[in-house]
């Protein structure tokens, strides 16, 4: 019977339009910070601060809906740290790079972690594993990025404009930031699409 297998592979994985919410916020900051010359440690606070908030509600709503067992445990705490860190980015717009970083670093560790994890542990029982593992691999990496840049960091250019500019800690870690959402949220209308696919055939054997 095909029931058993159906069950298995439908375990914890989230509707479609889960990870299709989640890119909404990340491919809009990505379009702001790309189209904006400013790549000041405030214009990274406010824009992760939007983004905390809006993903985080997505994910803490999906763990109380439809999320079960450990994925709910682990969505849900990714979901509260991930508003924390949006909490504490509009709260102080004015705080500088360090308290950029600061912020920045912890949510990316911490929420990359967790998705990483229940990626992992999802190997063989969820559709949805790839995708967290996916997620939650570039958001460690995104930490790491930002954890091993140095914060004076600061190197002038010419541009082919003939202007001298000057590269900084800010500029590079607003960027990173920029393209993280880009990627993410790329992929995360991928991954909801392929649910969207795959629920069709599921259904069909289900039936």
């Amino acid at each position: 019977m095909p029931a058993p297998a159906t069950t298995a592979t439908t375990d914890d994985a989230p509707a479609w339009y889960v990870p299709l919410a989640r890119a909404i916020p990340a491919l809009a900051l990505a379009l702001v910070i790309t189209f904006n010359a400013d790549h000041s440690a405030a214009l990274g606070l406010v824009t992760l601060g939007l983004f905390g908030i809006v993903a985080g509600a997505i994910l803490t709503a999906f763990a109380f809906r439809s999320a079960k067992g450990v994925a709910r445990t682990i969505t849900l705490a990714q979901g509260l740290v991930t508003i924390a860190a949006g909490i504490a980015s509009l709260a102080a717009p004015g705080g500088g790079l360090p308290y950029f970083v600061f912020v920045l670093t912890a949510f990316a560790a911490i929420t990359g972690f967790l998705e990483l994890y229940l990626g992992l542990r999802s190997r063989g029982r969820s559709r949805a594993s790839r995708d967290w593992v996916f997620a939650g691999a570039l958001t460690a990496v995104l930490a790491l990025v930002v954890l091993l840049l140095p914060p004076d960091f600061s190197q002038q250019f010419t541009g082919p404009d003939g202007v001298t500019r000057e590269l900084t800690a800010s500029v590079i870690v607003v960027g990173a930031l920029g393209a993280y959402w880009a990627i993410l949220g790329v992929y995360l209308v991928i991954a909801g699409l392929s649910l969207k696919w795959q629920a069709a055939p599921v259904a069909a054997n289900g039936a």
